[in-house]
């Protein structure tokens, strides 16, 4: 029996520059973790997000988070406070630096950090351990977390915010862009990301000592001698030329990429708002999320899992929320503020396929498998 065709829930999209600069890469031998097209990258970026941002372009997202809680000072024995429900790699280097991960749990309106429950966590470390050392605040999916609370909060007992926009480039709170809100931002260009460079991430701060200090630290924090010397520990963390060429293409194009994932989502929302077992998270006033994935919400696991069952049989790849890191096996023994809505998120929420490459015929695939599922 012939198989249908794949449609997978987020894949890589070219927009077609991207080749030019790889080849500029490598006709001028420009082949290593520096050069023309990183600057250039880093240039756009910086462009995009406004506000003063510097750029420091890297390996990855998640070695973004562990240079920036360095730059923050947190040090073994140090307890972060951090979003539960979002992806390990948020809290990861946490444990990198031997600090201790505080989970706090989310709200409804954003599925983001609660700011009650933000408050409450803060309030009880420092009568039990001390003021934390620093806050990981995630914009989920695409959607700001409510900046103005926790930044206040934040502001209030003198905590600095990592902005993990990871999922967020593109997505702005009250017109200002994602990524450019706290004493730290975070973006990753993973290949299931909105933009991509096939791995790679950014650091991002308006205080341009920071960003130079995590290009010193991300090139293996080489000492000015005219001999290898190192007074500090380094790491092997910056883009490379050739990947961030990549980069600079798709950044030609971000602002395509984030309209077709909001028209999939809107497309969604027209074909299965109406039934009584879908329910789709919505923008509160100013918010504006780039939809890097279409999620949905379901009455129960059990409709979940009929409907995650039925695209699978269909070759059509979705998958559940993040299972929240307070539940993960490696984070389990660690305290948490949590009021049970990531959990309940978790049971019954679904990633819907939301590339941006996606066709017509692709999203009419997936529709008519869930409305087979539920009508």
């Amino acid at each position: 029996m012939d198989t249908k065709e794949k449609i997978w829930l987020s894949s890589p999209h070219m927009g077609g520059t991207e080749q030019d600069y790889v080849n500029e890469a490598f006709e001028t031998n420009w082949i290593a973790p520096l050069g023309p097209n990183v600057n250039a990258f880093e240039h756009a970026i910086g462009n995009r997000l406004g506000d003063g941002v510097h750029v420091a372009a890297l390996s990855s997202g998640t070695a973004a988070i562990h240079l920036g809680l360095q730059l923050l000072g947190v040090k073994p024995g140090d307890e972060v406070l951090c979003q539960s429900f979002t992806f390990s790699a948020s809290a990861n280097p946490i444990m990198y630096l031997g600090a201790t991960p505080v989970f706090v749990d989310s709200e409804v309106d954003t599925w983001n950090m609660s700011p009650a429950l933000l408050r409450k966590a803060i309030e009880n470390r420092i009568l039990e351990k001390g003021v934390p050392k620093a806050i990981i605040a995630v914009h989920l999916y695409g959607m700001p977390y409510k900046a103005e609370e926790i930044h206040a909060i934040a502001k209030e007992f003198n905590i600095p915010v990592l902005e993990d926009s990871a999922e967020a480039l593109g997505s702005t709170y009250m017109n200002k862009a994602c990524g450019a809100f706290g004493d730290i931002g975070v973006l990753s260009f993973n290949g299931n990301k909105i933009i991509t460079t096939s791995g790679g991430g950014a650091l991002t701060s308006k205080n341009k000592a920071q960003t130079d200090r995590a290009i010193f630290l991300a090139t293996q924090a080489r000492d000015d001698a005219p001999h290898y010397q190192h007074s500090n520990v380094g790491y092997n963390y910056r883009m490379s030329n050739v990947l961030a060429g990549i980069g600079r293409g798709q950044m030609e194009v971000l602002q395509d990429r984030v309209d077709a994932r909001r028209k999939n989502f809107d497309f969604y929302k027209n074909e299965l708002g109406t039934l009584k077992e879908i329910e789709f998270l919505h923008e509160p006033n100013g918010f504006y999320s780039n939809r890097w994935l279409s999620c949905v919400l379901t009455p129960s696991f059990e409709i979940r899992e009929r409907i995650r069952l039925a695209l699978l049989e269909e070759n059509i790849e979705s998958r559940p929320l993040w299972k929240p890191l307070h539940m993960q096996p490696i984070f389990n023994k660690y305290k948490t503020f949590t009021d049970g809505t990531s959990e309940d998120l978790f049971s019954r929420g679904l990633c819907l396929p939301s590339g941006s490459n996606l066709t017509m015929v692709d999203l009419e695939r997936v529709a008519d498998c869930i409305k087979k599922v539920l009508l």
